[in-house]
């Protein structure tokens, strides 16, 4: 089971199978800024890391932010999106 996303205020995180999959951000002016997404070694490979790009992109989209990715994946991840890769800044 998948829980909902998580915003701590440093930290995007979703939890599956009892485990955290995260992504480290930070705030600049109207941007989001992606340094880091890591979901745990049983997880990898399961789509974890899109699920939560997925929705953290879409919480993002709805507070009418932009997204800066630092991270190689978050960066790939938004250029292959239809839906959210108009959030790249």
């Amino acid at each position: 089971m998948t829980s909902a996303l998580k915003d701590t205020g440093a930290r995007f995180e979703m939890v599956e199978q009892g485990l955290t999959s995260f992504a480290e951000y930070r705030r600049a002016g109207d941007r989001i800024v992606i340094d880091h997404v890591e979901s745990p070694p049983p997880l990898r490979g399961t789509g974890a890391s899109g699920r939560l790009m997925e929705a953290l992109s879409a919480e993002i989209q709805s507070r009418g932010l932009k997204i800066t990715p630092v991270c190689g994946y978050a960066a790939a991840w938004l250029r292959r999106s239809e839906t959210y890769r108009t959030l790249l800044d």
